[in-house]
């Protein structure tokens, strides 16, 4: 119960990912903040927590609007109190193709969402965790915020700005003890896979990838939901400004844990050839 008595935000908790996450987090003892935009998904998970005993709130809420989500946070702050642990999910895929073929419109609706929504829903908990000086924020990252993914263009960016993100607000909240981070959940068979079989040829080389995967199944998104448990429990105090994926890093051995808070360019979104650049 390494969550007993926190209290957790999670958007986009309805469904995939971020119902994985709320369940697993309300299984180690928190007190679950539910938001997304569909009502009956909400339910759903909430009589799940409720089933194994567990506390949650359910909020629809749209992230792009600033104005709901500190509507939400405040009316959670009353009900359980100061929020310990925020975890951003919530995210979209569209439009998938290439960029020159993209509805602009669209192209910019993906980063409303995945990025100033990720930033509407930081906006509204941080003070609360600065004047505590206590706190953490997990963002959930995603394909293309590494290396280039092509036909997918809104959603790498959003989401390699979200790792920058990160990595900022690390920086500014270390004084707050405030732990910031960023997590790559894996290849988890969502409906954003369905996106991509949907989109056919317009994915280009993934819609054959994501064919093998609907078949063969994708990574289990308790490997996500576990690593957000760890990041939001005391055990992960004094890691922050790193990107973690559940699928890849052996993130439950006490050498990397070390590794992650010693290492200030280790799990990072840097250039660093001969340190950020190369030497003449």
């Amino acid at each position: 119960m390494i969550l007993k008595g926190k209290s957790i935000l999670i958007t986009g908790a309805g469904r995939g990912i971020g119902r994985a996450i709320a369940l697993e987090c309300a299984s180690e003892g928190g007190n679950i903040i539910l938001l997304a935009r569909t009502h009956s998904e909400l339910r759903s998970t909430a009589a799940e927590i409720s089933r194994f005993g567990g506390s949650s709130l359910i909020f629809v809420c749209d992230i792009s609007s600033s104005s709901k989500v500190n509507k939400a946070v405040s009316s959670a702050n009353k009900e359980f109190g100061e929020i310990d642990v925020l975890v951003n999910n919530a995210g979209i895929q569209p439009p998938i193709g290439p960029f020159s073929e993209a509805d602009i419109r669209e192209w910019k609706g993906n980063i409303e969402i995945n990025l100033f929504g990720t930033a509407n829903v930081i906006s509204a908990v941080l003070p609360d965790m600065i004047a505590r000086k206590k706190g953490k924020i997990i963002n959930l990252s995603g394909g293309g915020s590494t290396s280039a993914r092509p036909n997918f263009s809104a959603y790498a960016i959003s989401k390699t700005a979200i790792v920058r993100f990160t990595e900022i607000l690390a920086v500014e909240l270390l004084e707050s003890h405030i732990d910031v981070n960023a997590i790559s959940p894996g290849a988890v068979n969502t409906n954003m896979l369905e996106e991509v079989l949907h989109a056919g040829e317009l994915a280009g080389k993934e819609a054959g990838e994501a064919k093998r995967r609907k078949e063969s199944g994708g990574d289990d998104p308790k490997l996500a939901a576990e690593l957000v448990c760890f990041l939001a429990s005391d055990e992960s105090d004094g890691i922050t400004g790193k990107l973690i994926s559940a699928r890849w890093d052996p993130w439950r051995e006490l050498s990397f844990r070390e590794k992650l808070r010693l290492d200030k360019d280790f799990a990072t979104l840097r250039r660093i050839d001969d340190k950020y650049y190369a030497k003449r």
